[in-house]
Parts: C-alpha cells; structure tokens; sequence
C-alpha cells in the first residue's frame, strides 16, 4: 500500500486521482480557478493513451461526456460555476437517461460572470439538481487536498454504482492550495464493472435487439413511472451513501456548520474557543446530496444556537433549518463575491450567542 506523500494542489490531486480510478476521457474548456484540471489531464490521459479533448465550449464538453458515457467509458468533465451553469442541460439528460459521469465544480464568486475569488455560491445549484425535470445528483464536498483525492476517487465508483452523475463541488481556494497528500492506487482498466447497458449491438441483422439510451419518453405514464423508479433509488443513495463529520457536538454551547473552505475556517474559530474555554462543536455535512438530515436534526433536538458559516448568502443554512424544524435557533454568517469568513469572526460571532 502506496503511504508515501506528495505535494499536489487540489486541482491536480483531482485530475490525478481520475486518471488513477480509470478515468478513459477528459473534456473540459479553460475557466479559472479550474484550470489546472485540463491542463493536467492534456499532458497526462494522453500519456496513457487515454482519450482527452479540449471541446469547443462546455456545452460541447458535457455533451462529449454524454455520449462516451454511453458508449462505455468513465468519463469526465470540469468547470467553474458559470461554466457548470452552461453544462446544466446536458447534466438532466444524464440523469434522465441514467448515464454515470463525474463532474468536478471548482466553485468561484457569483452570481454572473462574478469573479475568479472562492465561494460557495453555487450550493443550491448542486444540490437540487441543478437542471430542468425531477432529478438529484450526489454532491460530495473535500475540505482538504487529501479529500479532493479520495473524492474523486470514488466518485467514479458511486456514478457507476447508482448509473447516475456525481458532482465533486469544493470552491477555488481548495482547488488552488497545495497540501501533502496520499495518492489513491492506480487501478488496472481491466478490473472496472462491466457496463452492460451500453449503446451498440447494432450488428448484423440484430437491429431490433440495439441498446438505445435516451432521456425521452413521450407517453406520460411511461415517463412518470421512469422518474418514480430513479426517485426509488435515490432512496437507496439516501441509505447508503448519506456522510457527515462531527466533532464535540454531544456537550457544546455553539454549534457551527460549514463544508468545504468554511469548515476549515470553523476548525480554527472552534481552536480558538478551546483555548477560551468555550465548548463548541462543528457539524459538517460531506454529501451535500443526500444531505445528513437526521444526524444534524439529533443534534439540533438539544436546543442549542446553531451557526451556520458558508461563503455565500444563505444557502446550507435553508438545509440547516429543515434539519432542526424548530427546535435549535438557527444564524447564518455569510460572506459572497470571494469573501472568505475569518477564524476570529466566528469566533466572536459564537461567543455572542451564548452571551460570552
């Protein structure tokens, strides 16, 4: 087993850790604060013979990715947020079609063209679908390099697992931060599933017995009995696959919630109340979809201030509410355009709601 370190940014130690969960094509456009991705994936997919292609847009990439999906590869594309907008419509074709494929969003400030600074502005979008129609996608969010790694990483199994997309969202200052890591280990293409289900037996004379895949279905029952049945599986994601870190939760004053750069910020707010003698307890969801409901709806059920930090205006915290129906008061600190929250801010913002 592989412990040795290396130093990677987040962006790289993504691109690596695809190639290495088997990844065999790459379509992405240039857009920062991703652009490490593809730069890493021209040089390195076609190093091993793998197929990359810098598409003419990114509607052209996540189209690209569609198609080789169906055609049997692991696939891959990357953006940053106004890009991952342009790529909606083809991701509800995904998810209509039950096609897995992997979607890396290096998140930045919003909305529009915004700017290139890190944000998380971009949760609603990840995490009710994001497109048009009745869908999920499985949102996983690192808050380190080493978890940009083992996230994508297993990205690739769970997309193949369910037969559906799954979005890798962290924001931009992740993605550009360098950090020692363990590489995952490189598996062998041979050992991936068999994908059974994809487009072709179009031999000859076998045309009635072709494997089509498609999103449309223009008898409504038929549809709706379609959605019903993946909306039964998103039952089993919800099962299965629901992740959350929490830390001092059980006997603290103060709890604060955040994922991703905001979680780090609250690790150190919650050094500093340490230091203070002040109890307080971080809960971090990890899947933004399915999101931990139930554990942060035990720990609301004591009562205590909740204080949700993000880095945009109030996103998580709708999530927070539904989690606690009530029963814990619920604050935000949000900060958007690039704005990031500092350790003494939440710092001081918790003490204030427990009249310290």
């Amino acid at each position: 087993m592989n412990t040795a370190k290396v130093l990677m940014k987040g962006n790289e130690a993504i691109a690596e850790s695809a190639i290495r969960a088997g990844c065999t094509a790459y379509f992405g456009y240039p857009i920062t604060p991703q652009n490490e991705i593809p730069a890493y994936m021209s040089f390195h997919m076609l190093e091993k013979g793998r197929i990359f292609i810098q598409a003419e847009s990114e509607i052209g990439a996540m189209v690209m990715v569609y198609g080789a999906s169906c055609a049997g590869a692991r696939a891959m594309t990357s953006s940053s947020s106004p890009g991952i907008s342009l790529k909606q419509e083809c991701i509800s074709y995904a998810a209509g079609a039950d096609v897995p494929c992997v979607v890396v969003n290096v998140s930045r400030g919003g909305p529009g063209l915004g700017s290139i600074a890190p944000a998380q502005g971009d949760y609603f979008q990840a995490t009710r679908g994001g497109g048009h129609g009745d869908y999920f996608t499985i949102v996983l969010a690192p808050k380190s390099v080493q978890e940009c790694a083992d996230f994508t990483y297993e990205a690739f199994d769970l997309a193949d697992k369910y037969r559906m997309p799954v979005i890798v969202l962290l924001d931009g200052m992740i993605g550009q931060m360098a950090e020692g890591i363990v590489l995952p280990q490189m598996r062998d293409l041979k050992d991936l599933p068999k994908r059974d289900w994809v487009a072709g037996n179009m031999g000859k004379n076998k045309r009635e017995n072709a494997i089509h895949i498609t999103s449309i279905d223009l008898v409504p029952e038929e549809l709706e009995a379609k959605s019903k049945a993946r909306f039964e599986k998103y039952e089993v994601v919800k099962k299965n696959e629901m992740r959350f870190e929490e830390v001092d939760c059980k006997d603290a004053d103060v709890i604060l919630v955040a994922y991703g750069t905001s979680a780090r910020v609250c690790m150190g707010a919650k050094k500093l109340a340490d230091k203070a003698g002040i109890k307080v307890g971080l809960f971090r969801p990890i899947t933004l979809w399915p999101f931990p409901y139930e554990a942060l709806g035990k720990v609301g059920d004591r009562g205590k201030p909740i204080l949700t930090v993000e880095m945009s205006l109030g996103q998580l915290v709708e999530d927070v509410r539904l989690s606690v129906l009530g029963k814990s008061p619920v604050h935000l600190l949000g900060h958007t355009g690039g704005v990031i929250p500092t350790e003494e801010e939440v710092f001081e913002k918790a003490k204030k709601l427990i009249g310290a």
